[in-house]
């Protein structure tokens, strides 16, 4: 690893530093001609030797190509045309022209987008919902207001989307029966029949959903709900379709880390209430009052063997939503990466970081990021992420209404851990966390920059309220002061901009099997199935995108130097702490999977749980090694 002098020498070579760049930082019109994005030829050059791998070629052709189309370009200039849609006749094939480039750059739109825009009228560009399941007006076995959320949900599993549920409304078992009916089902009931339609909807046409149940920690249905599954690991799988999530409250971590007892109530009364008893003042009963580490035992025991739930951290979620007050945080996308309201969605799409790297590895001078060509790609790919949000077909008109009020986009990022290698820092180390937090830092301004230039054009998002927005994102890490006065005089188009989501399939698909997301590598060269849900299928070679070029610069027989590391080498409390130093970047949140060995005790989930709840990160997931999804492009990995 080159020293830390030779890293902040390459690093003020390639951009200001961060103070300066704060106040250089100017706003520019996304139409007009600016820095030719030229990297993408020397980046063909650069791998001009290397074969397509068929991995990624079967990809696309399985999951993003449509019937005559035999390359990425044919695609990209798809999905370009039909977004430029948007866009008034005059500036539409500039548009056009413009979102190619961009897309064969490597500023992705999510899978749906790169698989949809153009091609499939009756699937939707959106990459993940939230649907609300609201309180029965009766108990009875499965009230109508549950059959109503299945009714809504049918549809959109049917259109492709992926969703997130608050199941807290739901009375648990043992809430007091009506006269027809003497039991009252409970949640995990409920979500039998969720996971019944997300399997149906798979089975139709060979996609595999992912769903999100979310519960709340103070739910009387809670331990049973944590489990669920964990009860079925080793003989046979329940919920295939569905994630778990606690939503943590501090309240509860912190009953949690001082040993206090914990309430278990809801607002449904239950069996055994005596006569003329009486609910609290908020409406809700007592079930029963448990020590919270019991409860915590319970969750990060299932936790630790594979079977979730992950956590879901509600306070946080909300002090840091710029709508706070005005919108109500239900559950997340099934990744993790994207807090929703109810009836709430995303438009998401990820820049490969890797096509930014001029001289990987030492090849040709000193490695160094280009921050202008990644500044323009972030600027094109914000107004290509609003267009979808108008081309796109919705499969609620609910889902349209809250998108049209708020916009919300989600522009992220694959290919860090490639990044990290071609610039020589290995993901664990400070340097690479340091350059992490300034790509974070810089994509954030001038995605706030674009939107509100959008906005100056287009029309602020109509719940925009510039003044509070501002105060909101003071409270985070400073934008430049032009960024600041253009909200100020014209507001946003979006209410929410940044998102860091898996990104596994596009990844393989477009990005030579880049690092997904903010991951680092799960191995140099495995073996895979193309199409999700294939577990037992014959796997295809798949080699790193970073370790093929460096072989293809270097040689077959080079060692790999100690800047290299997979998920693997890296240990999870470094890869939390690089999502620690991601987060203040990231409007929404950051995908929330954290792979751990084998042996891994419950006290060291127990630390890493509580370190991810006290560096106020939105969501964790722990998953083992052994019990890890196949390492394949599914419809869950956001984009």
């Amino acid at each position: 690893m080159p020293r830390r002098s030779s890293y902040r020498s390459s690093y003020r070579s390639s951009c200001r530093p961060p103070h300066r760049a704060a106040r250089a930082c100017r706003l520019r019109t996304i139409n007009k001609r600016t820095r030719t994005i030229a990297h993408a030829d020397s980046f063909v050059r650069m791998i001009g030797d290397m074969d397509d791998q068929p991995i990624c070629d079967a990809v696309f052709a399985d999951r993003y190509a449509l019937p005559g189309e035999h390359s990425r370009a044919q695609a990209c200039a798809r999905v370009a045309r039909a977004l430029a849609l948007a866009e008034p006749m005059a500036t539409r094939s500039g548009a056009a022209r413009r979102f190619y480039r961009n897309l064969l750059n490597g500023a992705f739109g999510a899978g749906r987008i790169m698989a949809r825009a153009g091609a499939a009228p009756d699937q939707t560009m959106a990459s993940c919902f939230v649907h609300p399941i609201r309180a029965p007006a009766a108990l009875t076995r499965f009230h109508p207001n549950l059959d109503e959320a299945l009714d809504e949900a049918r549809l959109a599993l049917a259109m492709g989307a992926d969703i997130g549920y608050d199941f807290s409304a739901i009375p648990p078992a043992g809430a007091r029966p009506d006269a027809d009916h003497p039991d009252s089902p409970g949640v995990c009931a409920a979500l039998d029949r969720f996971d019944r339609i997300g399997t149906q909807a798979g089975e139709r046409d060979g996609r595999r959903r992912a769903q999100l149940a979310v519960l709340r920690c103070d739910h009387p249905d809670l331990l049973a709900f944590a489990a669920a599954k964990h009860r079925h690991a080793g003989r046979h799988a329940r919920w295939t379709t569905l994630e778990l999530a606690v939503a943590a409250t501090d309240a509860f971590m912190q009953a949690v880390e001082q040993d206090l007892p914990w309430t278990l109530r809801h607002t449904a009364p239950p069996r055994d209430a005596p006569g003329g008893a009486l609910p609290g003042a908020d409406g809700a009963w007592t079930y029963a009052s448990v020590p919270a580490r019991h409860v915590w035992r319970e969750i990060v025991s299932a936790a630790r063997d594979g079977a979730g739930p992950g956590l879901v951290f509600v306070d946080a979620i909300d002090a840091a939503d710029p709508l706070r007050g005005r919108e109500r945080i239900d559950a997340t996308s099934p990744c993790g990466a994207q807090p929703l309201p109810p009836y709430g969605s995303a438009m998401l799409g990820a820049i490969d970081l890797s096509r930014f790297v001029r001289n990987p590895f030492g090849a040709g001078g000193e490695p160094r990021f280009d921050f202008a060509a990644f500044d323009t790609a972030v600027r094109i790919e914000v107004r290509l992420l609003d267009n979808a949000l108008d081309v796109t077909r919705w499969p609620l008109a609910a889902h349209a209404r809250e998108s049209y009020q708020k916009r919300r986009i989600g522009v992220g990022v694959t290919g860090l851990a490639d990044m990290l290698a071609m610039m020589r820092l290995r993901y664990d180390s400070p340097a690479a966390r340091e350059m992490a937090r300034y790509i974070a830092s810089d994509l954030r301004h001038h995605a706030y920059a674009a939107s509100a230039e959008l906005a100056a054009e287009r029309g602020a998002y109509p719940l925009c309220d510039r003044h509070a927005h501002l105060d909101a994102l003071r409270a985070g890490p400073p934008l430049p002061h032009a960024v600041c006065h253009a909200i100020e005089r014209d507001g946003l188009r979006h209410s929410h901009l940044t998102s860091f989501a898996p990104v596994i399939g596009v990844s393989l698909a477009f990005g030579d099997h880049c690092s997904p997301g903010i991951e680092p590598a799960r191995a140099w060269i495995e073996h895979r199935p193309v199409r999700a849900g294939a577990a037992g299928a014959p796997g295809m070679r798949a080699e790193n995108h970073a370790h093929r070029l460096f072989r293809s610069l270097r040689g077959e027989r080079a060692a790999l130097p100690d800047y290299f590391a997979t998920d693997a080498d890296v240990a999870p409390g470094e890869r939390l702490a690089m999502r620690v130093a991601l987060q203040p970047y990231v409007d929404a949140g950051i995908d929330n999977t954290l792979t751990l060995a084998n042996h891994y005790s419950l006290e060291e989930v127990n630390a890493l749980l509580f370190a991810a709840w006290r560096a106020k990160l939105k969501s964790v997931a722990i998953r083992r090694a052994d019990l890890a999804r196949d390492a394949q492009p599914s419809d869950d990995d956001g984009v």
